[in-house]
């Protein structure tokens, strides 16, 4: 094994080369988070790691602007593991070809289950709480999610109820697991 294999293989954190959103080549960390054998994911569609087929669509279009603006990109998203179970993942990106952004990247994966417990929401409730940790409006999350800002505003309230805050800072601590 060359040091640079070595390297990616025993990396902190799970590291993937995917191709058009076709792992191509995995660590060892990136599938021990997600529960299999390294040489089992190579030529799989990231798609087995998403909650639904939805979120794999959505993820992939918001990636691609993304990236297309920034040639790099950075979340912290639900992911599902081979048994089924949902965690919190944090997901770092790099386009390796600005044209086309998803056609060869470079992504690390940290898994966060020990900060964060996963807390059942559901795929717009989820959006408007990413939206609002990045620190948008509702008028601006209404525009990204092209839906009203009272839409916006009747999300975030059923969100601050499941997690029994009464302020969006309370709301957004929350949602990034910082202490209250």
């Amino acid at each position: 094994m060359t040091p640079d294999t070595e390297i990616f293989e025993h990396a902190p954190v799970g590291l993937i080369y995917s191709e058009n959103r076709v792992i191509r080549r995995c660590n060892l960390r990136f599938a021990a988070m997600f529960g299999y054998e390294a040489g089992a994911l190579e030529g799989k569609s990231l798609e087995m790691f998403y909650p639904s087929r939805d979120e794999f669509d959505n993820t992939g279009q918001h990636w691609v602007r993304e990236l297309r603006a920034h040639g790099a990109y950075a979340d912290e998203r639900v992911m599902r593991r081979q048994d089924g179970t949902l965690f919190w993942c944090r997901v770092r990106g790099q386009s390796l070809d600005a044209g086309d952004p998803l056609a060869r990247a470079v992504w690390s994966f940290s898994d966060l289950s020990g900060e964060r417990q996963v807390v059942p929401l559901t795929r717009r409730e989820r959006q408007v709480g990413m939206l609002l940790v990045e620190g948008l409006t509702a008028k601006e999350i209404a525009r990204r999610l092209e839906i009203s800002p009272r839409t916006v505003h009747a999300h975030k309230d059923r969100l601050m109820t499941r997690f029994g805050v009464r302020n969006s800072l309370e709301l957004v601590r929350c949602l990034t697991s910082l202490p209250r």
